[in-house]
Formats: structure tokens, C-alpha cells, sequence
């Protein structure tokens, strides 16, 4: 009965704190009561990003400022923290000049919400959430998180932005697991609003809602998957879809470039708007009857798929050389390449913003395609 009654209190602050934040003074300065306190009486920053500074938490960070919060990125190289301020603000810059910043405050007003830590003592006193964004390595990230459970408060939330470790195995040991759970963006987070979270076992109901209710505060759309998952959702799901890519490379039914054309120009663009199980019912005038129809021909075409394939070889050295044909294969290609993908992505975010979206009933749903701070 307490932890209902926690777990409403929080919710509750939660919702008000952050109506403040992003509705209350433009002043960076200006500080709000803690996500947790109870009393509304002291104030502190209100959220506080741990990260090395790579593509993800530079990205996370964007979002976090872009809904009006405070964020401390952290990292023991200066260098690397030297580095992410610049490109946030290069970035959050060329966002603005397109008219594609997130938020309604202006980028300079964002970026001075942000600030730079080496110590991670520092960087997390007062935390009420830490988003951690280190590289997908299981003992590395252990070892920081069994750092933080003996730093942080006991109302501080850890969210890890890991794509496959499963909460159980990432969590294990640690006094604050039933604060922890997994919280994983698709890259680039900043233009892609999915976010996979996966809660440990023990991670307490009320955790995993606030967490819900926050990456709504970014204009972020939350899925939770109820029981673990090697891969969780999207891996899963995008794993299929690379093997069988891998298996018509190798059996010569396609070429490399070919494959990517049907995802480009076949695919991708109604699954842009429509999802696998609604293309089925759209396209089949009824789930039921599309099963009817194809259900044993697409039982008996995945029977023939064969093998998982091992991604190396001859067939790995056949794609590598096809895509450094198509992009090249220096990091001044790549770059450019992946700026080129990041602005095709922000156009699509933004016309799906901003389309006349119709509902089940035919009614314009635009408010819920905004988000709500864009």
C-alpha cells in the first residue's frame, strides 16, 4: 500500500515539476523542486544525464534540453566532453537554421542547459535520473553501475540505454535494481521516437510509469515489453529482416543494392505509417481474412529460410564492397552519408508531426503526432 501511494506521489510531482519547467521562467538559472521531493519546499536540477559522449548521449541530452530540462553529461575524457558541447551546439544550430529544432525554447537557451562533468560523483549528486550510455559492453557497464549504487540517493532512477543486455543480467546484485530498468533509444534518438524499456524483474511498478511518462515529456513514444527478450523488440525484429537480407545476397537472387531498394522503395515507406500487423489487416480487408488467404503461403515460405547465416566470409566482403561502392568507405563518406540520412529522417519526423493524421474514427489526431513540447 505504501509503494501505491509513493508511486502516485510521483507521478503526480512528476507531471507538475515538469509543467513548470517547460511553462516557468526562460532564466537557465531558474531551479525547480526535485522530481521526488515530497515537501516542494527545496530545489535542485532536475535531471541530470550520465554519459559518454557519443551520438546517443549527445542525442539524449538534445532531448532532455529541448523539453526543458537541466543535464549534466559526464565523461572522464575532457576532450570527449569538449567535443559533445561542440557538436550539440553545431548541431542544435543547423537544427534551428531549418526549422527543426525540438522545443520552444531557443537552441542557445537549450544549450545553456547543459554542462560538463569528468567527476562522476559530481555529475550525479542530486540525480534524480541517469541515463547511461556507455558502449554495449556487459562488464564495463556493471562495473558502473555498481559504482552508482553506492552514490546515488534512494529515489534516483537508472535507465540504460543498452539495445540487447537483458535487466536481469545488466542489474544483477545491486541494492537499487528495483530503481533500474532498460531504456533504449533507436538511432539517432533525436529524429527516431521510439523507445524499447524493459524493467528488471524487480524493478517496481511505479518506476517503469514514471519512465513511461517522462520519455512522453520528450515527445518520445514509449513501448514496455512485460517479460525480457534477447534483443527486446526492435533487434528482434530488425535481426529477422537482416538475415533473410543476408540469405538472397548469398543464395545470388539479389544484389546488395538491390536488397536495400526493396526496404527503400518497397517497405520502408508504408511501414512509415502503417506497421506489419496493420499492412496485414489494411491489406487483407481484415486480419482474419489475410490469414485465410496467405497464411499458408507465408508458413511455407518461411520454412524455406534456412539457417541463421554467420555474417562474415565471402558474403561479407561481397556486401562491404557493394556499400563502399554505393557510400564509399572513409570517414569523410560516412559522415556525409549518415548527415544525408539525418536530414531525410528530420524531414519525415517533421511531416509526421505536422500531417493531418485521421484516427479509427476519421477524426484529426495531430495533437498526438506533435508530441508535446515540439
Amino acid at each position: 500500500m505504501e509503494a501505491l501511494q509513493l508511486a502516485r506521489h510521483a507521478s503526480a510531482l512528476f507531471l507538475f515539476v515538469c509543467f513548470l519547467v517547460k511553462r516557468g521562467s526562460s532564466n537557465p538559472n531558474h531551479c525547480t523542486p526535485s522530481l521526488l521531493d515530497r515537501s516542494f519546499g527545496s530545489t535542485s536540477n532536475l535531471f541530470f544525464l550520465n554519459s559518454i559522449c557519443g551520438v546517443i548521449g549527445r542525442n539524449w541530452s538534445m532531448l532532455f534540453t529541448a523539453a526543458g530540462f537541466s543535464v549534466s553529461l559526464q565523461d572522464s575524457n575532457p576532450e570527449q566532453l569538449t567535443h559533445a558541447l561542440s557538436s550539440i551546439r553545431l548541431q542544435m544550430l543547423e537544427l534551428e537554421e531549418r526549422g527543426e529544432l525540438l522545443g520552444k525554447r531557443p537552441a542557445l537557451e537549450q544549450l545553456n542547459l547543459i554542462k560538463a562533468e569528468q567527476d562522476l560523483s559530481v555529475a550525479v549528486n542530486g540525480a534524480v535520473y541517469i541515463q547511461e550510455c556507455i558502449p554495449e559492453d556487459l562488464e564495463m557497464k556493471r562495473g558502473l553501475f555498481s559504482t552508482l549504487d553506492h552514490m546515488l540517493p534512494p529515489t534516483s532512477i537508472i535507465g540504460s540505454s543498452s539495445s540487447c543486455l537483458l535487466p536481469s543480467t545488466l542489474f544483477a546484485d545491486l541494492k537499487c535494481c528495483s530503481r533500474c530498468l532498460v531504456c533504449h533509444p533507436v538511432n539517432p534518438p533525436y529524429l527516431i521516437r521510439l523507445v524499447e524499456l524493459v524493467p528488471h524483474p524487480k524493478t517496481e511498478a511505479w518506476v517503469t510509469l514514471q519512465i513511461e511518462d517522462l520519455m512522453r515529456q520528450l515527445g518520445r513514444m514509449p513501448i514496455t515489453l512485460r517479460v525480457e527478450l534477447p534483443g527486446f523488440a526492435l533487434n528482434r525484429l530488425q535481426y529477422a529482416l537482416l538475415t533473410e537480407a543476408w540469405r538472397l545476397v548469398e543464395s545470388g537472387a539479389l544484389t546488395p543494392d538491390e536488397v536495400d531498394l526493396v526496404i527503400t522503395e518497397g517497405l520502408g515507406p508504408r511501414y512509415a505509417f502503417s506497421g506489419p500487423l496493420e499492412t496485414m489487416h489494411l491489406n487483407g480487408a481484415g486480419i482474419r481474412n489475410y490469414c485465410q488467404l496467405y497464411g499458408e503461403s507465408i508458413c511455407s515460405v518461411s520454412n524455406t529460410f534456412g539457417p541463421t547465416p554467420k555474417f562474415s566470409g565471402v558474403v561479407m566482403d561481397s556486401v562491404h564492397k557493394a556499400m563502399c561502392d554505393t557510400v564509399g568507405d572513409s570517414t569523410r563518406d560516412l559522415e556525409k552519408r549518415q548527415c544525408w540520412r539525418d536530414r531525410c529522417l528530420a524531414a519525415l519526423s517533421k511531416l509526421k508531426r505536422t500531417i493531418n493524421v485521421q484516427d479509427k474514427e476519421g477524426k484529426t489526431t495531430e495533437k498526438e503526432q506533435t508530441g508535446k513540447f515540439t
